[in-house]
């Protein structure tokens, strides 16, 4: 379960290290970009239930901690389902992963963002 954590002071949202490497490039992917946007997460009971904002703006500070040491292969069409949702006008919200289904010479994303080719 990695964290992520958000602003000065600090807040914090525990998620799973997947969606979280996920989410990751995204983000990053939209302030590259210059794109402020909403992200809104459902918290957990344990959280307290209920529904938290925030602003992501590059002026504010962002750290994802990764519990487990190995990049998780990415999905793109998970990706880019994120990417969608954040650039729309609601924000962006974890929707499902969608089945990852590769073609023998598709291309896949590492966390890092850096894609390679499958050998066949």
């Amino acid at each position: 379960m990695g964290k992520f954590i958000y602003g000065v002071p600090p807040a914090t949202v525990d998620l799973d290290d997947r969606l979280l490497a996920h989410l990751r490039v995204v983000i990053m992917t939209k302030l590259r970009r210059g794109e402020p946007f909403m992200f809104e997460l459902d918290l957990s009971p344990a959280e307290g239930s209920g529904r938290r904002s925030f602003w992501v703006h590059p002026a504010v500070p962002m750290q994802f901690h990764f519990f487990g040491s190995r990049e998780p292969t990415l999905n793109r069409a998970w990706v880019e389902a994120l990417h969608a949702e954040a650039s729309s006008a609601v924000g962006l919200r974890v929707v499902p992963e969608p089945a990852l289904t590769l073609a023998p010479d598709a291309t896949v994303l590492t966390s890092s963002a850096r894609p390679y080719r499958r050998r066949r």
